[in-house]
């Protein structure tokens, strides 16, 4: 047996991205005692570290890093090598009409269907937006292929796929009052103007999982349908409004505004991909949602595995 496996590059691959041994374990299923017991089975039959313990981020040594280089030149080819396999064995054609139930998602939707186009041109792609219609409905009949969601319901003959998870986090104006706590409360609401996209509430977190649950509704409800007048609105103390961190990040990075968690342990959400159970194991169903998890895991700040 040699000494460097592909298992060993996608796991120092995933060690790196997730900056953790707890977080890399959940990106490549594995328990972090079987992660640790595979670094260090490599470190044994290299004779020297990959790492350095107890740094965060972690901190990888030049034997590590080298071989960090090897999976960026070696992983992108053996999935393109799969990808190939994968359309040789199963055929190319086929059809994905996706529609969307985020308005923020298409920051790393539109990237995984412009690589996905790539490799399967012959697979028929649309794309439309679920704010207008109920799309679960539609994706049971046929209408839709997949659907991306975070409110799956239960229905027969609808297969459920968790891409990943992320924290809904209040965002205000730096000089907004709520910046003096270290977490938002339900009741801190009761006074505020909230901006949403134009949604249903029921079809929204924070009143599903925050307000409703608590009874408090807020004193003013705005809407608007892009992430960046939001956020303009917010910064301008026009209101608050709830997002995904990811979605929040860059604004927070050039300090336009403010964030808080929602609640003292966070409001953490999971993303789904929907699709029914006669096309789960197509081909080009697999390869769409191993490729949306490279590009949100690869862009997203803040998001973890599901």
């Amino acid at each position: 047996m040699g000494m460097i496996e592909i298992r060993h590059l996608k796991t120092l691959a995933a060690l790196r991205d997730a900056g953790s041994l707890v977080e890399a374990a959940e990106r490549i299923h594995l328990t972090q005692s079987a992660l640790s017991h595979q670094i260090k089975d490599l470190e044994e039959r290299l004779n020297c570290s990959l790492f350095i313990r107890k740094t965060r981020p972690i901190c990888f040594t030049s034997a590590g890093q080298r071989l960090l280089n090897l999976a960026d030149e070696l992983l992108p080819m053996v999935r393109s090598a799969e990808r190939d396999i994968m359309r040789l064995a199963g055929g190319e054609t086929g059809r994905l009409n996706i529609c969307i139930e985020c308005h923020s998602c298409f920051d790393w939707l539109m990237p995984t269907i412009d690589h996905f186009r790539q490799h399967w041109p012959e697979v028929e792609l649309d794309l439309s937006t679920g704010f207008s219609f109920l799309p679960l409905p539609a994706l049971a009949r046929g209408d839709l292929d997949l659907v991306i969601t975070s409110d799956p319901e239960e229905r027969t003959g609808i297969h459920y796929v968790p891409l990943f998870s992320y924290e809904s986090i209040l965002v205000m104006g730096r000089q907004h009052r709520l910046v003096a706590k270290r977490h938002i409360q339900p009741q801190d609401l009761a006074q505020e103007t909230l901006i949403t996209y134009p949604v249903e509430q029921d079809r929204l977190d924070v009143f599903t999982r925050f307000l409703d649950p608590a009874g408090v509704e807020p004193g003013e409800i705005r809407t608007s349908e892009l992430t960046v007048m939001i956020m303009q609105l917010v910064a301008s103390g026009r209101g608050v409004s709830a997002l995904p961190n990811w979605a929040a990040h860059e604004y927070l990075q050039r300090e336009y505004i403010s964030a808080r968690p929602l609640g003292e342990k966070g409001l953490w959400c999971t993303l789904y991909a929907a699709m029914r159970e006669d096309q789960k194991d197509a081909d080009f169903m697999i390869d769409f949602l191993n490729t949306a998890r490279e590009v949100t895991f690869r862009n997203l700040n803040g998001i973890r595995s599901a």
